[in-house]
């Protein structure tokens, strides 16, 4: 069985902490788009880990966890990583695997990310780490996969830095390097999560161009440069917080208007900790967007959302969620293309009472306050997509479970 779990906001929605948690019950997980940008947190006791380029099934001592065909991978980075991962006694060795379609971030497409972000009249706000420069060289049929890191003809046409780095870390990655779609095609009976990285609405189509990823961070990505075809996707998992946060620049319709100490958004980014686990920026946080969340399940064909973060909202009397959008004096119920309606639109809101009672000690549903569980219910009915899981706290163990994800049918 095939499960993908995707970002289903602009990413930062906890993914890393759900693949970790049905990692317990997969075979092998895959990270199929994204590089060094991403930042995944597993929290497990007093323990924490923050993962960028590694899936998060790595912290489970019997799980092989494979680096996808549409990742982009700087090598320093990822070893460095590993070297984390290791001085915390996570034995990585034999179990990290790597497509051999896979891209490779050069230091040439770090400073060419930062020229060119620093020359825009209007930054889009990237990481610097060359990941949109990366994904420009492979479109543009320059770039260097694991593949190639061996073929003096591949590697010609690089300038001497680069050229140097290359041989520099070949004799580690290639042992890494597999065949993905031979690999997955003798585990056709083997339960595989696709893990995705950034969000739905930062995906380089359907997201908000051009403030968006250069990779596939929609649910289509799994199949595409996860190593299987679309007919072998079983379950489309969306994963989604009970606010709304980006992170960098764009347009952000349910943004909190108000960033002073003592505001609702300085609340909400302190208690969930919405710091970026990569760049430490703070991001910004606003309401919770049902009309781009709808969006975000019709355009991936997200079968289960995951809702995320719940207990930031346990101190609060009441709060409000955006159902339509009001844009130069019309309402608009569904998310625009256009970057300037996006920006020119303001939410309209539904207020929700709180329920003012801690709720990360609930294991199940019918623990959770008769509040919490009306604000689930309204989300279910107008995304017309069901709530199967709800995480109320960073632990593993915190973490609702309505339905199994690997519950065929």
């Amino acid at each position: 069985m095939n499960i993908v779990v995707m970002g289903a906001q602009w990413g930062d929605e906890g993914k890393g902490k759900i693949v970790d948690y049905l990692a317990a019950d997969s075979g092998v997980i895959v990270r199929f788009s994204g590089g060094a940008n991403a930042g995944h947190t597993i929290v497990i006791g007093s323990e924490r880990y923050a993962l960028h380029l590694v899936p998060s099934g790595i912290l489970y001592p019997d799980k092989t966890v494979i680096l996808g065909t549409g990742m982009v991978i700087d090598p320093e980075a990822l070893f460095l990583e590993l070297s984390g991962l290791e001085g915390k006694g996570i034995d990585w060795k034999g179990r990290v695997l790597i497509s051999d379609r896979a891209h490779l971030v050069l230091p040439s497409h770090r400073r060419i990310d930062k020229e060119l972000d620093a020359a825009r009249k209007k930054p889009i706000g990237t990481t610097g780490r060359g990941i949109g420069v990366a994904y420009g060289m492979k479109s543009h049929r320059d770039g260097i996969r694991v593949a190639d890191m061996d073929d003096p003809e591949r590697l010609v046409n690089l300038e001497a830095s680069d050229r140097d780095f290359v041989e520099a870390w070949r004799d580690r990655i290639l042992p890494m390097k597999v065949d993905l779609v031979t690999y997955l095609r003798h585990r056709r009976n083997t339960y595989v999560l696709f893990e995705g990285a950034q969000g739905a609405l930062l995906d380089l189509d359907t997201g908000s161009y051009p403030f968006v990823s250069s990779g596939m961070s929609c649910s289509a990505g799994a199949a595409a440069q996860g190593g299987v075809g679309p007919r072998r996707i079983d379950r489309v998992l969306g994963v989604f917080k009970a606010y709304t946060t980006r992170v960098g620049n764009g347009p952000f319709p349910t943004e909190f208007a108000d960033n002073s100490p003592g505001s609702l958004q300085a609340y909400i980014r302190d208690t969930g900790n919405e710091y970026g686990v990569t760049t430490g920026r703070p991001r910004r946080v606003g309401y919770l967007d049902l009309v781009a969340l709808r969006y975000a399940c019709a355009a991936n064909s997200i079968d289960r959302l995951v809702l995320t973060h719940l207990d930031v909202y346990d101190e609060l009397a009441e709060f409000e969620t955006c159902v339509a959008y009001r844009l130069r004096g019309k309402l608009v119920d569904d998310f625009p293309a256009s970057i300037r309606d996006l920006e020119e639109s303001t939410p309209v809101l539904r207020r929700f009472r709180g329920w003012k009672a801690p709720i990360s000690a609930c294991r199940s549903w019918e623990e959770l306050p008769r509040e919490a569980k009306e604000y689930v219910q309204f989300i279910e009915e107008f995304t017309e997509t069901p709530v199967s899981m709800v995480s109320v706290g960073s632990d593993r163990n915190q973490t609702i479970v309505r339905e199994s994800p690997w519950a065929r049918g």
